[in-house]
């Protein structure tokens, strides 16, 4: 790294406007209650029913590491996490040399996203990550690991307690349809963003009505499971989709059914499962756990809103967010949008 750049501030006190307690203490930052426990400053009001709900099940699944820590796990991730944003070399406008920029993680987990994305470069910006569950000391430990600097703190990400226009990035992958609604937790969010400043967010599209069916009949089905029952309640699923895709066959659909929403032309059998009728995870490489982590993933959470490319340009340019890079794909909707006025 270039001698000049200045070393890491402490991002999170300068966005609280306050020092931290000591272990145990609480403070109050602009109306609400925090406690600073094991080192992390953790909100003491954090949810909605529904929020602590998918709260409970990230705060499960991010523990099991061994369901996402593998190398063939990260390396496919961090291939299409830069397929849809692109390289961190590219993004002059978050790693400017000698200057550091305040990123916030908007949803972190466990911190595999930024990661896998950002690696060492991370060491570039002072990184703040902040999420509803107990992954956020999942996050702290991977970090550590990696030797990579950072600070987080546990919070809903609708009530985050900075100051508007106080952070020059925010991250947010696969995090904001997780909330109580979609566009009021991008609002949220991007009224922290300075103006010229860039948000990276992922959220998911809309699917065929008979997926779109399946996936909110399997949800509510597990609600009444706690997540270690709804994790193994998922594996036979699991199993269904390996079993598919070990036939490898491929299915030539001679006429788009327009009906159901399933287009023309050949796909795979296990493919055509997975887009129209249910999520049933498929790689070759990945063991039936790792499956698993993908479908729980995707089923456990009680908020998992899905929505349209065109709603989200729409709430983008409510929020005077101009779209600078989309990516449009089947499974959701990726975005990098620079924030161009005060909302």
């Amino acid at each position: 790294m270039p001698d000049i750049l200045a070393p890491q501030s402490d991002a999170l006190q300068t966005l609280l406007g306050q020092p931290l307690p000591q272990d145990g203490q609480t403070m109050d930052v602009r109306g609400q209650s925090f406690v600073l426990q094991d080192g992390l400053l953790r909100s003491t009001q954090l949810a909605t029913s529904s929020q602590r709900q998918t709260s409970d099940s990230f705060g499960f699944k991010w523990k099991r590491r061994s369901s996402y820590d593998r190398p063939v796990v990260l390396d496919a991730i961090r291939v299409w996490l830069v397929e849809r944003y692109g390289s961190p070399e590219s993004m002059d406008w978050l790693f400017p040399p000698g200057e550091r920029k305040v990123l916030l993680d908007a949803g972190c987990g466990s911190g595999l996203s930024a990661l896998e994305l950002f690696g060492e470069h991370l060491n570039q910006v002072s990184y703040v990550g902040a999420d509803i569950s107990e992954a956020v000391d999942v996050a702290a430990k991977r970090f550590g690991e990696r030797g990579i600097q950072g600070q987080f703190i546990q919070s809903d990400l609708t009530k985050l307690p900075f100051a508007d226009e106080s952070v020059d990035a925010i991250f947010s992958e696969g995090v904001l349809h997780h909330t109580d609604s979609t566009r009021g937790a991008l609002a949220s969010v991007a009224r922290l963003l300075k103006v010229g400043g860039r948000i990276m967010f992922y959220v998911y599209k809309k699917k065929s009505p008979i997926r779109e069916f399946t996936d909110d009949f399997i949800r509510e089905k597990l609600q009444g499971m706690d997540p270690e029952q709804a994790w193994d309640a998922l594996m036979p699923l699991t199993m269904l989709g390996e079993t598919l895709g070990r036939l490898n066959v491929e299915v030539d659909v001679p006429q788009a059914v327009d009906l159901l929403g399933i287009p023309a032309g050949k796909i795979d059998l296990q493919r055509l499962f997975y887009w129209h009728i249910f999520k049933a995870y498929y790689r070759p490489d990945w063991s039936l756990e790792e499956m698993n982590h993908v479908n729980f993933d995707w089923y456990a959470p009680k908020n998992s809103f899905r929505q349209t490319p065109e709603e989200i340009r729409a709430w983008c340019t409510d929020l005077n967010l101009a779209i600078e890079r989309e990516i449009v794909e089947d499974a959701g909707v990726t975005v990098i949008a620079r924030k161009t006025g005060s909302n």
